[in-house]
């Protein structure tokens, strides 16, 4: 058995729109159940999503106050009044600046750019800066990602003169700034079709209106916001994602050239992932550390050569921020296993003086990936007494929920069910820590700790094809809302299995099914293969791709977890180490069964750690306790009945056989009956025979061993053939007659040549079957446990 690192959840489709979706679009039942499992099960709808029929996009003047924006930005530009662009240090905000200042300044505005600094001024419009614009005199100010929440600011450009235009896509308050115009899509009086742009979105939308035509050429920062805001790609902003990956494709721009140059990427396989992993976090890098200024820059810059620069700065502002989060991350993980053991905490809530806050909230992420438990991480600062910090969680907890109900701690908090932002006092940390997590204690189960895995479906592998795959891959690009699709295929056979890898962290392997087989490569989980029996059946999710090599294309499947569902053995007979066992598997789960007593004080003296555990009788090992362990057999049984009855009925997870036996009966000299008959008449004839001192010259010349010579006298003296005293043996007269099974010894040694025969010299599928049938073989069915035996 090998437990899977998530819980997987297939979800459930409904067969009859399935159905539908394949007669009506002539697609597979795989991308069918895709879509309907994506909420387009209506036969139009499905075919506008996977072939962009007839998609364009929404007229820009439904969104409210369109209109009176426009006609101000044209009034602006007429009177040749300086326009400022009010922006947010993240990516979406970035390319929002980046858009806006690009649209103004082909319609030939005279304009500027602001973007807060995170660490000394925060998230979003604030008096200072507003009133440093109207003293270089701008008379306009469009926030672009910013800005639904600036109730107070809003007041400050009014009383200076200065009109505001608002563009942004974050949750409206129940008060709205006074403002010239609000630009966005979830206004309640609003009339806009889609409700989830990105703020780059609406910054697009506002271009459209300003150019009086779709700014194709703007669609690739589009793009990049769209998807690193995580927003839902569906609607129009999928529709803004793939053309704006198609423009990426051929992009002129200097500094998205001079990015994707400096981070090895080729622009003809330029997707979603390139945008996600690799645009998206060196631009947020920025913003993160500094003034996120220089990113704006980057993509505003015409000269090829400043372009190189900035990327260069950029890069080196990401290569610092993953090291700083790895620092960070090092020394939160410290505090929890020291300080705050999941143990006792179900809600983690770390923070330390220096942090910098503007990656915690990374950092936060990362230890929801390791613990799966809801965390907030904070950045302390002594001086004013005061911790700012960032939540992540896990299904099941709503953050913003929980949170609310501190609100007397959080003079300063927002965010949504899976994330969220604070400040709040030193002295209220402790405070936090414990109601968050009688909190969490309260609503999240055992089972609610173990992450989840949604999975599309569940596959057989003749089902899987090339044809089926780049169906599929219609469905891109993937991200929030639309995910790349996870599919199961369980219990299949393997082919072949292999750690690769110049540090063999990686597998590679071949799964078999009704004679198909699909090669699957798992980056990371190269330690998985000394867990998994390659004799086992296996259980994998991952994502289906098509391999290109040497002009042969053929589907594969990029592993992400996988399972063993039935009990595991591995063959370690032969001399094969088992010592390293102690180290790779679980203590408390890891039974190490002796059955020889001396080889049971040097095994627990070099395994001091390990429950090591010696089996005196078939009681003991009937009553030891394996339900999900993994069994060691170090050495030989001393009887087939305590093997058994140790095994009989339980639900072990794995066996290790090792059987460990210092010298072999198999191919030792056994005696026959002709071998007892001559024995016999030798003694019968000799006399009295002093076996210490002539035992060795009679089997030298008998061609026997010692060994042999006293173990057929050991069996006449249990039938009472003969007697011995001061090393003589001698015939008994009138011994009564017996058969030589009537001896213990001899039926031991019979019992044991046939276990060596079973247990030592079997193939691997004879050992297994072996094991399976005394598995489930019920201990309550003694009869049919002495049988067997």
């Amino acid at each position: 058995m090998l437990k899977s690192k998530t819980r997987w959840i297939v979800r459930p489709s409904n067969h009859e729109k399935m159905s539908d979706l394949v007669e009506e679009l002539g697609i597979s039942p795989l991308v069918a159940s895709l879509l309907v499992n994506r909420g387009l099960d209506d036969p139009a709808q499905a075919r506008a999503f996977l072939f962009n029929e007839n998609q364009e996009f929404h007229d820009p003047f439904l969104l409210n106050d369109m209109d009176k924006a426009v006609q101000r930005v044209q009034e602006a530009i007429a009177n040749g009044e300086l326009i400022l662009i009010f922006g947010d240090y993240d990516a979406d905000g970035v390319t929002s600046t980046t858009i806006m200042m690009k649209t103004l300044q082909e319609l030939g505005a005279n304009v500027q750019f602001y973007i807060p600094n995170r660490f000394t001024e925060g998230y979003g419009p604030n008096e200072g800066a507003f009133r440093y614009a109207h003293q270089i005199g701008v008379k306009l100010i469009i926030t672009v990602d910013t800005g639904i929440a600036a109730l107070q600011p809003a007041l400050v450009a009014k009383e200076l003169g200065i009109d505001l235009i608002i563009t942004d896509h974050h949750e409206p308050g129940p008060e709205l700034p006074e403002a010239l115009a609000i630009i966005h899509p979830k206004l309640e009086n609003g009339h806009y079709p889609f409700p989830e742009l990105a703020g780059v979105g609406v910054a697009f939308k506002f271009s459209h209106a300003l150019l009086g035509r779709v700014p194709e050429h703007l669609l690739q920062f589009a793009a990049i916001g769209t998807v690193a805001d995580l927003v839902p790609l569906k609607d129009e902003n999928r529709l803004i994602v793939q053309k704006g990956i198609n423009e990426l494709r051929k992009t002129q721009n200097a500094g998205v050239k001079a990015l994707l140059k400096i981070a090895k990427v080729d622009l003809g396989q330029i997707n979603e992932e390139t945008i996600g992993f690799t645009l998206g976090p060196r631009i947020n890098a920025v913003g993160r550390l500094e003034s996120a200024d220089p990113a704006v820059e980057l993509l505003l810059e015409e000269d090829p050569d400043q372009a190189d620069m900035l990327a260069e700065e950029i890069e080196q502002l990401n290569q610092d921020r993953k090291q700083l989060v790895n620092a960070i991350t090092e020394e939160a993980i410290q505090l929890v296993e020291e300080h705050f053991p999941i143990s006792e905490n179900t809600c983690i809530i770390v923070g330390k003086e220096g942090w910098n806050s503007g990656v915690i909230g990374i950092v936060a992420s990362k230890l929801v990936e390791k613990y799966y438990r809801p965390t907030i991480v904070l950045s302390y600062d002594l001086e004013k007494g005061l911790a700012k910090g960032s939540a992540r969680s896990i299904e099941g907890f709503d953050l913003f929920k929980n949170l609310s109900t501190c609100r007397d701690l959080l003079p300063h908090f927002g965010g949504h069910t899976m994330a969220a932002g604070m400040t709040l006092k030193l002295t209220d940390v402790d405070d936090l820590r414990n109601r968050m997590n009688i909190l969490a204690n309260e609503q999240l189960k055992e089972e609610d700790l173990t992450p989840i895995t949604y999975i599309d479906a569940e596959v057989n592998i003749e089902d899987i094809s090339i044809e089926v795959v780049e169906e599929m891959n219609r469905l891109a690009p993937y991200g929030t809302d639309n995910p790349k699709p996870k599919v199961l295929i369980k219990d299949a056979p393997i082919d072949s299995i292999r750690k690769i890898g110049s540090e063999q962290n990686h597998l590679k392997l071949s799964l078999e099914q009704s004679g198909v087989t699909l090669d699957g490569v798992g980056f990371g989980l190269g330690p998985a293969f000394d867990h998994v029996s390659p004799h086992s059946n296996l259980s994998v999710i991952g994502e289906l791709s098509i391999n290109e090599w040497n002009n042969r294309r053929k589907p594969q499947i990029f592993l992400q977890d996988l399972s063993v569902l039935s009990w595991q053995l591995f063959d370690y007979r032969g001399g094969k180490k088992i010592t390293p066992l102690a180290e790779s598997l679980p203590r408390e789960q890891t039974k190490w069964i002796i059955f020889q007593p001396d080889l049971y004080t040097r095994v627990k003296k070099s395994l001091t750690h390990s429950d090591v555990i010696l089996l005196s009788s078939d009681e003991d090992a009937l009553q030891l306790e394996l339900d999900q362990c993994h069994v060691i057999l170090v050495d030989f049984p001393t009887s087939k009945s305590r093997l058994v009855q140790l095994l009989a009925g339980k639900n072990v997870a794995r066996i290790y056989a090792h059987f460990y036996k210092a010298q072999s009966d198999f191919f030792s000299t056994i005696p026959t009956r002709d071998h007892f008959k001559w024995f016999y008449a030798f003694l019968a004839k000799k006399g009295p025979f002093d076996l210490q001192k002539n035992s060795g010259a009679l089997a030298k010349y008998r061609g026997w061993t010692k060994e042999t010579i006293d173990f057929m006298t050991q069996v006449f003296l249990e039938l009472e053939f003969v007697t011995m005293e001061n090393g003589f043996v001698t015939l008994r007269k009138n011994a009564n007659k017996h058969d030589l099974s009537d001896s213990s010894t001899y039926k031991q040694k019979q019992e044991s040549l046939l276990l060596e025969k079973e247990l030592l010299f079997s193939s691997y599928e004879q050992l297994k079957n072996w094991f399976d049938h005394v598995i489930h073989t019920t201990v309550q069915h003694e009869e049919e446990v002495k049988e067997w035996i």
